[in-house]
């Protein structure tokens, strides 16, 4: 029986204006985007942080600090790929990645399977191993108020045969 590791990642990012929307590496019309270092993909980052903690690597920010001027900016599915590239080092590839956008606005159902799309290429796996759906907090806290979104992610590993 092959080796399974399974890994949880969250992330969390404020909306702010001036900033692009990016989740999953999908550009989505919104008039505010998430702030941090990076183009702060809550989604890429959720799915990184899965991805290191299935093998016990850290978090990204350990490999990627935000007080690092080479990642301002950064495209999050690239640092995903570099990731992705220490999880196959390891001896390691994705079974499958379940990810849940947390969000009140704007509507991501329309952009979930090109998030999906570009998970599932970066990941070099096929596009129905990787699950992405959206839940509301119905007005809740900081995310209900349209303060902020967040990505819940897990991940199956399998050794590599």
């Amino acid at each position: 029986m092959p080796a399974l590791r399974i890994g949880l990642g969250f992330d969390l990012h404020r909306l702010a204006q001036g900033r692009r929307l990016v989740l999953g590496g999908v550009t989505i019309p919104f008039e505010k985007g998430l702030l941090g270092h990076s183009d702060a993909d809550a989604l890429c980052h959720a799915a990184a942080d899965a991805l290191l903690g299935a093998l016990a690597l850290g978090d990204l920010g350990q490999h990627f600090s935000d007080t690092d001027p080479a990642w301002k900016d950064a495209d999050s599915l690239l640092l995903l790929g570099r990731v992705a590239e220490m999880v196959e080092a390891k001896g390691f590839r994705v079974v499958n990645l379940d990810a849940t956008l947390i969000a009140e606005a704007p509507r991501l159902s329309p952009h979930f399977p090109a998030m999906a799309q570009n998970l599932a290429r970066v990941l070099k796996v096929s596009a129905d191993r990787v699950s992405v759906k959206a839940k509301t907090l119905e007005g809740t806290g900081e995310i209900g108020r349209g303060e902020a979104i967040a990505a819940q992610v897990i991940v199956l590993l399998e050794a590599r045969a």
